[in-house]
């Protein structure tokens, strides 16, 4: 059984954020992806903090394709260590998580 989740990915502006989320539904990795610009994030990074602006990826995939995702941002994203961090759908609307499922490999 497909377990639906919903992954976070960060990517340092719009157009890198957008070549993701594109890639992710175009190999059906994703049902969906919306994208939120700009976010800050405050992070700590090779023993410093750190302040930037980013693009905050909302994927909606399912468990099963986590490993393949996490494949695909080594491939393409410019970060060396990039955000992927998923959290099961406890649940939602039948409908909407039937589609989901029915979207992704």
């Amino acid at each position: 059984m497909k377990l639906p989740v919903l992954a976070t990915i960060t990517a340092p502006d719009g157009a890198v954020a957008e070549r993701i989320a594109r890639r992710l539904v175009e190999e059906r990795l994703a049902a969906c992806v919306q994208l939120v610009d700009p976010i800050r994030s405050i992070y700590r990074w090779q023993e410093a903090v750190h302040e930037d602006r980013e693009v905050l990826l909302f994927v909606k995939t399912t468990e099963d394709l986590i490993p393949r995702i996490g494949e695909l941002l080594k491939e393409i994203h410019p970060y060396e260590v990039p955000e992927l961090a998923a959290v099961s759908i406890a649940s939602g609307s039948p409908a909407y998580l039937d589609w989901l499922k029915k979207n992704v490999k």
